[in-house]
């Protein structure tokens, strides 16, 4: 009884936050299935022509995640006190000695109250969207090169065509006619260090998914806090005042 007098309900996650954050869980995951299995297409027995349309899907959902990471850039700026990039970061002169205090309290099974994310929150939201910022930068510029499309799409056609009208009006995706060879090869290896950044941080981010849903149960069963639940309803359960609470 006690216990349960000493928790307050704290509004946290903005509606829009919400919405980003679901909207990213399913392109992270419609993107990855797509990703594996253009990575494993041989295996899969894809026609040229099948791995040409999952990748024009790969790229439409693309835009979706693109558009969704951009606004939550803009959101940043302008949202609720804990979607605000200094309240998202790991930020500020006190960023150290917050870090230290949450893995103290935290060995010792009583880690400090935050009401936005914890300092350890903070470093993974970090990660995430670096690694999510990289991809989505990569992701344009292979969706020219691969396909032909937004935004790059018009630049690479001309390049492998030497802007040729008559090369440019057959030009097709996942094909070497109508181009001129040479300046396809070179297009060729100028795509080559992102297409291999773009899937190195493919492997990085699954990785960093894993560790993130695994901290996140963790600290729900540790903290009980509704974390979890907190992105669907935008409040959190916390026994006291959260450190990061207005003063």
């Amino acid at each position: 009884m006690s216990e349960q007098a000493a928790t307050i309900e704290v509004s946290v996650w903005d509606r829009t936050t919400r919405w980003f954050h679901w909207i990213n869980v399913l392109c992270v995951v419609s993107l990855s299935f797509l990703a594996l299995a253009l990575l494993n297409g041989k295996a899969l027995g894809l026609s040229g022509e099948g791995k040409i349309l999952l990748k024009t899907v790969h790229v439409y959902m693309g835009y979706v995640f693109a558009a969704n990471l951009s606004w939550r850039v803009v959101w940043g700026f302008i949202g609720g006190k804990y979607s605000r990039w200094k309240a998202v970061l790991p930020l500020g002169v006190g960023f150290i000695g917050q870090l230290k205090d949450y893995v103290a309290g935290a060995k010792s099974g009583n880690p400090p109250q935050y009401a936005g994310h914890n300092p350890m929150g903070k470093l993974m939201v970090a990660a995430l969207f670096l690694v999510l910022f990289g991809m989505a930068s990569t992701g344009l510029v292979l969706a020219g090169t691969d396909l032909y499309l937004p935004p790059y799409g018009g630049h690479f056609a001309a390049w492998v065509t030497g802007g040729d009208p008559s090369l440019l009006a057959h030009l097709a995706p996942g094909s070497k006619e109508y181009v001129v060879p040479t300046l396809y090869d070179e297009m060729r290896n100028f795509r080559k260090p992102f297409v291999e950044f773009h899937e190195e941080a493919f492997w990085v981010l699954l990785g960093l998914v894993a560790v993130h849903v695994g901290a996140v149960v963790v600290t729900e069963i540790r903290e009980r806090s509704n974390l979890i639940s907190a992105m669907f309803t935008g409040r959190k359960v916390l026994r006291g005042k959260p450190v990061d609470a207005d003063k």
